[in-house]
């Protein structure tokens, strides 16, 4: 019982702005059509209608109706798993909830979000999310682009106790406290983790208590009160609208049915604190309220009821007769249609490296277009730890060229965001190995917003930087990871292995709609210059380039190993060998007809990557080239590529461990003259 006497102990709200009876009255009913939704729907779910499964907030409708009465039509709002009462009371139509919920074509997500992802961008509900805290870091990145935007909108993100528990929690208030976002954090506190009380896995006094840390003003309030919830972040709104930074508020109530409609679970819970929350539901509570002030008649709250039946039940008679989405709809809604018009002019005498052209690439896209922003540790005045970001921050500004905490988690969720609310973002990992600490804002956010959302969200977002050995870095700062990347639908994965290809291929992942993943070579960093166009050009993603021309073996490699395959190539033309090198330039989308074409022309194939050989993008070159040019081939395909082992640190070993000319060239051998 200790979790309920704890509302008896919660602060009230202080002075300012009160909600008047015909607010209240509104509130209530806005209560009574979220109750009536989740009822329903979980009838609905018994029954087979709804599939999947589904997360009830029966018992949590006054924080929703009264955080959304203090918000304004242009003010965003991410939400989780348990949104729906959010996304009613922010002003969603009931129909397409139920449609998305059915899994309709109409539905807010066309179908194929489902209950834990339904956003509806007409009144800045930028989604709810099935993973756990994730709406924080994206809600940074939506307060960014207000703030970068100059609108006077401010923000709310929801999240569960459970999140309060995540790393996000502490990175996203760290980042929206030093930023001074126009950000609410607001944390419902419904006394469970699925099973598990919040008391038994929550250290310190109290979850609002941890914005002590980041200097933020915090609340905790009774979130079964609407109009402390109301006045609680109304203070907060205003706050964030005056330029001074975010809130944390923690709102005390409890959900009534279990964690999701799906769950079958042992008893977690008593029977007497079931009863004494249920005691304090916050429907009855303001319907009393107002009936003890003559504010509300037995009659007229019976007619609420009456009419929120009927538009509950209207709304799921018109989604139950839509059509289901098909596969043509799914797929167009996996990546948006390209939007640049693609162009190689020719190099020209102009000479740079790799990483000048690179930084280049980024001012010009910076001066076309002043959306475009730069996050990354230590990528300000310094330029970062290899220099590509040099001179942007004078000729750019902090605003746009933003150094950031070392965090990887909420730099990455920022950065989504911030793209999903208009901004086009450059996020760059200091080292690709730190790159795993961004999983989940490229796999789960980025690269499935616009499917999961009904092909609504467009993500303009690259994920940037240096992968790959040959300068002793050793195991965790060494690593090519492109195939974490290359099995995640929604993603594009470039790889120049030439300045001139940096620079097109930059610009082009900048002007993309979709999130892209643009790896760039340590040792490509330490090239010799090379010639690159001043003017700006975009190369368009999925055209291959043949490097070197032949017609004995086709090789077809990557980023360094390309200079590598080169080098063996000129090797192997003394021994009368004509070796064809093709870079593919963009791993995905692959462009498989050059390759293939090359192939039919030279009837053997060499694939070299510096990654492990196991799992590597090889393996889909090998698969691609048996597929649609068996007949032409006289050798079974050969690839190349790294040991079944993390880079070493020892400078001999490293050599060793990275694909060289060497092997290069006995593979074209083994496979010219096999017999």
């Amino acid at each position: 019982m200790a979790q309920v006497q704890i509302l008896d102990t919660v602060a009230r709200a202080g002075p300012g702005n009160r909600l008047g009876p015909d607010q209240l009255r509104a509130a209530l009913r806005m209560m009574l059509r979220i109750r009536r939704f989740e009822t329903r729907a979980k009838e609905l779910f018994l029954k087979g209608v709804i599939k999947g499964t589904a997360h009830s907030s029966v018992g949590q409708e006054a924080i929703a109706a009264g955080a959304c009465t203090a918000l304004g039509p242009d003010d965003f709002l991410l939400t989780h798993h348990r949104g729906h009462g959010h996304t009613i009371a922010k002003g969603s139509d009931i129909r397409l909830m139920f449609a998305e919920l059915m899994g309709r074509a109409p539905g807010y997500c066309a179908g194929l979000g489902g209950s834990m992802h339904i956003a509806d961008f007409d009144r800045k509900i930028l989604g709810a999310n099935g993973i756990v805290g994730a709406g924080m870091g994206l809600g940074t990145g939506a307060a960014l682009a207000e703030q970068l935007n100059k609108s006077g909108n401010i923000g709310i993100t929801f999240f569960g106790d459970g999140a309060a528990n995540e790393g996000i929690f502490h990175e996203a208030m760290n980042l929206a406290a030093i930023w001074k976002l126009p950000l609410i954090f607001f944390c419902e506190n419904n006394q469970y983790g699925l099973t598990t009380a919040t008391e038994a896995v929550t250290a310190g006094p109290s979850i609002a208590a941890r914005g002590e840390a980041y200097g933020l003003p915090n609340d905790r309030i009774d979130g079964n009160d609407v109009a402390a919830v109301f006045e609680s972040v109304e203070r907060a709104a205003l706050r964030a609208r005056a330029g001074q930074g975010p809130t944390l508020i923690e709102a005390l109530t409890y959900r009534w049915d279990d964690h999701s409609m799906r769950a079958n679970l042992p008893a977690y819970r008593s029977g007497d604190e079931q009863a004494e929350w249920k005691s304090r539901d916050p429907i009855a509570r303001l319907r009393d309220q107002l009936a003890a002030t003559g504010e509300l008649s037995g009659a007229a709250y019976d007619a609420a009821i009456a009419e929120v039946e009927t538009e509950i039940e209207a709304a799921i008679d018109w989604a139950v007769q839509q059509a289901e989405p098909d596969m043509d709809l799914a797929l167009a809604n996996v990546r948006p249609p390209a939007r640049i018009r693609a162009f190689e002019p020719p190099p020209g005498p102009r000479m740079l490296t790799y990483a000048q052209a690179i930084t280049e690439a980024f001012a010009l896209e910076m001066e076309a277009d002043e959306h475009v922003i730069i996050l990354g540790e230590d990528v300000g005045e310094t330029g970062g730890i290899f220099g590509l970001t040099a001179g942007l921050y004078d000729q750019f500004g902090a605003d746009r060229v933003r150094d950031t905490p070392i965090s990887e988690g909420v730099i990455s969720t920022c950065g989504v965001g911030a793209a999903m609310s208009g901004k086009r973002v450059v996020v760059e990992a200091q080292l690709w190995d730190f790159v795993t600490l961004m999983m989940d804002a490229i796999v789960n956010q980025a690269a499935k917003a616009r499917f999961m959302l009904g092909g609504k969200a467009k993500v303009p977002i690259v994920f940037r930087g240096p992968q790959g050995a040959g300068i002793r870095l050793a195991a965790q700062h060494c690593q090519s990871l492109e195939m974490f990347f290359a099995n995640v639908p929604g993603l594009q994965i470039y790889a120049p292995s030439t300045a001139y290809d940096a620079k097109g291929l930059m610009a082009a992942a900048i002007a993309d709609d979709g999130p892209v993943v643009f790896l760039e070579h340590k040792l490509l960093y330490l090239g010799a210059t090379q010639p690159v166009p001043e003017a700006r050009y975009h190369i368009e993603p999925g055209k291959a380039r043949v490097v070197r021309p032949g017609h004995d073996c086709t090789v077809i490699a990557t980023l360094a190993m390309v200079d590598r395959a080169v080098q063996a190539a000129d090797r192997l033309e003394r021994e009368g060998i004509s070796v064809e090198v093709i870079d593919p330039r963009t791993i995905k989308p692959l462009d498989s007809d050059t390759i293939c074409d090359s192939v039919r022309k030279t009837n053997r194939a060499v694939i070299v990557h510096e990654a492990p050989l196991f799992g590597g993008f090889g393996g889909e070159i090998a698969a691609t080239i048996q597929d649609q040019a068996f007949d032409w081939l006289d050798a079974p395909v050969a690839r190349i590529g790294a040991p079944e082992m993390p880079v070493p640190y020892n400078d001999r070993l490293e050599r060793a461990y990275m694909p060289d000319a060497a092997r290069i060239v006995e593979a074209v051998k083994s496979v010219c003259y096999r017999r």
